[in-house]
């Protein structure tokens, strides 16, 4: 099979090229540069150029073709721009599931193609499996964990469909990471002892006020701290309830300080509050875009931060495979996620017309709307969606 690799230049991909050249398959390697502006980067140069050069070397290494693609306008476009207005919204977005659905598994893939391959391979730890033929597909694809845990990223890959996975291969899915070392080493890759990257997919770690200042101006606000006291008890307990967030407004507390801008801060973070002389670190709640307030609690167990569940609108719910969709009215059992390497919690998912309600058996911290709810049953990841709140 003719196969083209999306080589970043890191370990991963690396082997996933030469596992799939010992397999007898004619093996390309693709290098997509998506990215150029270094506003905002923490690296503080074009990481990027040094991650091709290290790619043409294994591909010379592996004796296989190699290509370069410039994809950096359409990536503007589909992620970084749809970052900019999610976070304008005051919402969380995560651009890498944005990446691997619009970028690497749609306009990367559709080039790749265009080249005459058959198939596209990269390096995620995750597997693709064969279900039985049914009366939609007849050979659905199925979206599995990576055997390494620690590793798995099937997360990031929530938003597939089955066309862009009935044309993908994920090699090292089925390997542990020291294995992955272990084999590059033996062939001799340039990649084997390199550090796995970090930070947004294709634009590296980043200072976030700075890069979103880009085109977010900032804009002074008050600091509100929400009293433990606020939170009550209520008896409704229908799922439309217990996915209900906090509402507060700036009579909701106290005000403490001030910031630069709603829009820089996620729920959750501690860092950049300016906010000292206490007892335990401050921490966001909640943020007001509309009126430019941020609402604060102090402590890891603040109860602001911690809800039971939460809702993903019909419009942005995304099955893997269409004919495991609830219908409106269903009430199912899966494991759940709400970020990239949280361990699976154990949900119960409630189809109502409007939007899935996701109530988890624990509390959760930290659910934050724009980022990712995605579900399994087993190894299997069954569908995803937005959290709406």
């Amino acid at each position: 099979m003719k196969i083209a690799v999306g080589l970043s230049g890191g370990v991963d991909s690396s082997v996933a090229a030469l596992l799939l050249q010992r397999q007898g398959h004619d093996v390309t390697a693709l290098f997509m540069q998506n990215w150029h502006d270094t506003t905002g980067t923490l690296h503080g140069d074009c990481g990027w150029k040094d991650d091709r050069a290290i790619a043409e070397l294994v591909a010379k290494k592996l004796h296989i073709p190699f290509h370069f693609i410039d994809l950096s306008n359409v990536y503007r476009q589909k992620v970084v721009d749809y970052m900019f207005a999610e976070y304008a919204r005051g919402r969380t977005p995560n651009p890498d599931v944005l990446c691997n659905r619009e970028i690497k598994f749609d306009v990367f893939l559709k080039t790749a193609l265009a080249l005459g391959v058959e198939a596209v391979a990269t390096g995620h730890y995750a597997r693709i499996g064969q279900n039985a033929p049914s009366d939609t597909f007849c050979s659905p694809c199925s979206l599995l964990a990576g055997v390494d845990r620690n590793k798995d990223q099937s997360y990031f890959l929530c938003q597939l469909s089955q066309e862009q996975l009935s044309k993908t291969l994920f090699p090292v899915g089925h390997l542990w990471k020291p294995e992955v070392r272990r084999l590059a080493a033996e062939a001799g890759l340039p990649t084997a002892e390199k550090k796995d990257s970090q930070g947004i997919c294709f634009v590296g770690k980043i200072d976030l006020p700075v890069f979103l200042q880009q085109k977010l101006a900032a804009k002074t606000g008050a600091i509100i701290e929400i009293a433990p006291s606020f939170y009550g008890t209520s008896g409704d307990h229908t799922p439309e309830s217990l996915c209900e967030p906090y509402r507060y407004d700036a009579h909701s507390g106290r005000k403490i300080g001030e910031h630069r801008g709603a829009h820089f801060f996620t729920i959750g973070q501690r860092k950049g509050l300016g906010v000292g002389g206490r007892a335990e670190s401050l921490f966001v709640i909640a943020t007001d875009v509309v009126n430019n307030l941020l609402f604060v609690g102090e402590g890891q167990r603040h109860p602001g931060l911690w809800r039971r569940g939460l809702r993903v609108a019909a419009a942005d719910l995304h099955w893997i495979r269409p004919e495991t969709q609830m219908p409106a009215g269903a009430e199912r059992r899966y494991m759940t996620r709400i970020r990239y390497r949280q361990p699976l919690q154990a949900a119960t998912l409630f189809r109502k017309p409007d939007a899935m309600y996701i109530v988890f058996d624990e509390w959760q911290r930290g659910i934050t709307p724009g980022q990712f709810a995605a579900w399994y049953d087993g190894d299997e990841l069954i569908g995803s969606g937005v959290i709406a709140y």
